[in-house]
């Protein structure tokens, strides 16, 4: 009787240790999950912050263009674009906030 109480408590004790395995290779491998997306997001935000300041470039490059040509120049001191935030809206998509030009005519 106790060498089966003993087998017994042996396999209860393998099946905790088995278990106890399993569940610490699935935490290393949430943890590792973790880290890949930590490490994404930070590229991703590192990525938003380049586009951004391209974007400022570009717009700035813009509103140079504009005033420097009379085509986008208008009779009409009320209607005149003074700055490229006139230009641009911002859009969410997603809950990611982005700046996308204005659509606009230009009328001869």
């Amino acid at each position: 009787m106790m060498n089966a109480d003993m087998d017994a408590v042996e396999a209860e004790n393998q099946v905790e240790l088995e278990e106890k395995t399993r569940l610490i290779n699935q935490v290393l491998e949430l943890q590792h999950t973790l880290e890949d997306l930590s490490a994404r997001v930070d590229a991703v935000k590192e990525e938003n912050l380049k586009l951004k300041s391209e974007n400022q470039v570009l717009g700035q490059y813009i509103e140079n263009l504009m005033s420097a040509s009379s085509v986008f120049q208008t009779t009409d001191t009320k209607s005149k674009r003074n700055s490229t935030a006139d230009l641009f809206m911002d859009i969410s998509k997603d809950g990611v906030l982005a700046s996308v030009m204005k659509p606009f005519y230009l009328t001869f």
